[in-house]
Order: C-alpha cells, then sequence, then structure tokens
C-alpha cells in the first residue's frame, strides 16, 4: 500500500508541475495580459460605463484594461457646473470602479479652456474677472478635486492644450487673464493637492515640430523652477494618412530625453476621409456632412479594414519599440459605436476607430496586437 501510495503522490506532482509549465507558457488571452511589464493599457470610460448601464462595456473594460480614465465627468463644467457647487456623484463612481478593480486611475481634466463652466472666467456683470480672483478659483477647483481623491487618484492631466501648433500660447481665457504663468500654477497647486500623484501635460498633434518644442521648454522651465511634472500626455487621435511614424517616434524621442514618462492618452484612429488635412482634435471644429466623407455607413470593405489594421499595429510596435519610456497608451472609448470620432469633425458619421466593435467584439486587430506584444525584440 506503501508503494502505491507514493506512486499515486509521484504522479499527482507530475501532473502539478505539468499543468504549472503549461500554464506559465499559455499564450495571453487579453490586452492587460500581453501588455503587463511593457506599460499600462487603458480605456476611457463614459457615463453609461461608469454607472453600469453599458454592462457590456464594462465587461470589455474589467477583462481587457488596466487602466482607465474619466472621458467626461471630471471636466470642470461636470464637477462644477456652478461656483463652490461641486458635483461629484459620476466621478466618485469612476474612482471606486478602478480601485475595486485593480486599475491604474488618471484624472482627466484639471485645467482645460474647452469644456469649462461659463462661471469660470467672468464675474456677476459677465466681464473677465481679475487675475488675482481667476488664480483663486484654480487653486480651489483644483484644491477640492485632487483632494478629495487623495492617494487614489495615481496620475492627472492637470492642463490641457495650451499651445498652438505652431508653439505659440492659445489664447484661452487662462491665458488671457493670468498669462503664461497659468500652467506653472495649475501644476504647483495640483502638487500641494497631493504631493504623492503624478502630473501630466496634455495636448493633440505633439508631433508639430512647433507645438513639440513649446512642450519641451515649458519641460525646461519647470525643471528650472523646481517644478514638478512627471510625463507628458500624446492625445492619440490619428488618421489613415498622417502623422507619419517617423513624426510620432521623434516626439516620443523628445520628450523622453527630457526625462519625461510618456502617455498616449486618448488614442483612436479614424478611416473616414478627412475633410481638411490639417484637421487637430480642437472640439470647436465642425463641418458640415457630406456623403462621399461618410463611406462605410454598411460597414468597412475588408481590404481597407487590413489597411487600418495594418497602420494600427505599426503604431502599437512603435510604442512597444520606446516601452521604456511609455508608461500607458489608453484607448479614448471601448467600442466603436460609442466614439466621438461618429461626430467629429464631420457630425453623423459611422466610424471604426477602436478595438472593439459595435457589438463589443474585438476586432481582428486584437489578436495582431496580443500577438506583436509577444515578440522576443519587445
Amino acid at each position: 500500500m506503501k508503494r502505491i501510495k507514493m506512486y499515486q503522490l509521484s504522479f499527482l506532482m507530475t501532473i502539478i508541475l505539468t499543468s504549472c509549465s503549461i500554464s506559465s507558457m499559455r499564450a495571453p488571452e487579453t490586452l492587460k495580459e500581453a501588455f503587463k511589464g511593457k506599460f499600462y493599457i487603458g480605456t476611457a470610460m463614459n457615463a453609461w460605463q461608469i454607472t453600469g448601464k453599458d454592462s457590456a462595456g464594462v465587461e470589455v473594460i474589467k477583462t481587457q484594461f488596466d487602466a482607465i480614465v474619466a472621458e467626461n465627468c471630471m471636466k470642470s463644467e461636470e464637477i462644477q457646473p456652478r461656483e463652490g457647487e461641486f458635483d461629484f456623484a459620476l466621478a466618485d463612481q469612476f474612482v471606486d470602479f478602478g480601485e475595486k478593480n485593480d486599475m491604474f486611475i488618471t484624472g482627466h481634466c484639471l485645467i482645460w479652456h474647452s469644456q469649462a463652466p461659463k462661471w469660470f472666467f467672468t464675474d456677476s456683470e459677465g466681464n473677465d474677472v481679475s487675475r488675482e480672483v481667476m488664480i483663486e478659483r484654480m487653486k480651489t477647483h483644483i484644491f477640492t478635486v485632487v483632494g478629495r481623491y487623495k492617494g487614489r487618484v495615481k496620475g492627472w492631466d492637470v492642463v490641457n492644450e495650451a499651445f498652438m501648433e505652431d508653439g505659440s500660447w492659445r489664447k484661452s481665457k487662462f491665458y488671457q487673464i493670468v498669462g503664461e504663468d497659468f500652467v506653472k500654477l495649475a501644476f504647483q497647486f495640483a502638487h500641494e493637492a497631493d504631493p504623492e500623484a503624478e502630473l501630466y501635460y496634455n495636448d493633440y498633434n505633439e508631433w508639430y515640430p512647433g507645438r513639440r518644442d513649446a512642450v519641451v521648454k515649458m519641460v525646461r522651465d519647470f525643471k528650472a523652477e523646481g517644478i514638478r511634472i512627471d510625463g507628458i500626455g500624446m492625445q492619440g487621435h490619428i488618421g489613415m494618412d498622417s502623422p507619419s511614424l517617423d513624426e510620432y517616434e521623434t516626439a516620443i524621442e523628445a520628450y523622453g530625453n527630457e526625462g519625461m514618462k510618456v502617455m498616449i492618452t486618448e488614442l483612436d484612429m479614424s478611416i473616414l476621409p478627412h475633410p481638411r488635412r490639417d484637421v487637430g482634435a480642437d472640439i470647436a471644429t465642425s463641418f458640415e456632412y457630406q456623403q462621399q466623407l461618410n463611406p462605410y455607413t454598411e460597414g468597412v470593405p475588408h481590404n481597407e479594414m487590413e489597411k487600418w489594421d495594418n497602420r494600427m499595429l505599426s503604431f502599437f510596435s512603435l510604442f512597444l519599440k520606446h516601452s521604456d519610456v511609455i508608461s500607458r497608451v489608453t484607448l479614448w472609448g471601448v467600442s466603436d459605436g460609442t466614439s466621438w470620432k461618429n461626430n467629429f469633425p464631420v457630425p453623423g458619421r459611422t466610424d471604426y476607430p477602436l478595438l472593439f466593435d459595435r457589438d463589443y467584439q474585438p476586432k481582428s486587430i486584437v489578436s495582431k496586437l496580443i500577438e506583436e506584444a509577444q515578440k522576443p525584440e519587445y
């Protein structure tokens, strides 16, 4: 009997060890498994997903991603619609979701000229407030929002879109009232509100040489003055024709050379033709609907979808190449059906810019990305 038991034990141990070995060799099945150890792979969450109404979207988020950012509910017009009246209902649920699912949580965004409440810049008579009042309002907003989530939100998009493509300052109300210092002050306030949180500058078309160089100068100025900045968010709103991989890589390297973490923060890739080549991500931009600008209402032909796959794969290969400086890649939405690109820059179109289709099924690109991430060169 003892011999039989020893044999059985030995046989059982062999099975367990073999099983463990096979398990460790198993190819990853999800995006977050595939990119683990390289960078976070994240998505933006909309209100329906935060509240659980979009259960299919929630399931994709839990299964595929390990980082989240709020699409809208942390923007100033949403979180402080009237002076002193903060609405944290959705933001609280968003942060709770991230914590319960062990995700890297990013707050987006503290200071942005767009989607800001009108009261932020004016007095009771509708006139611009003084510089002192504007600074105090910025401080109160940042201290209240960042302070509420101190230690829970791991990184903040502190300032969004302060520069133009040529490197000049955007003539926003923040700039007009406070001057260039508004960016520096915002970072100072955010650091004081939560000294442990990472602080990012976020913008689009940062591969434009003018904007790229302005951001690099800002980083150097901050360092010289002892102001904390941890990373640069590169909004990844790209198209089929631009930017080129070389342009994008040059920007990644420029920010990395300044000691910055680089985040691809709002990744989507429109398959639709642009009304103009120079269209960026300024949400104030809009063009009249034209049928020729909406060619895929019934679906995308296989050869065109293959081109989209190849281009998206090329960008992820670039991100993997620079995973020493890229800390996170975040898709701007979960599925094609809920993407803002269906209405920007031309309202009413049918676009296919994300990794999951309108039925929340993984598109062909997903398995290609998982396979790419396992290549030995990365």
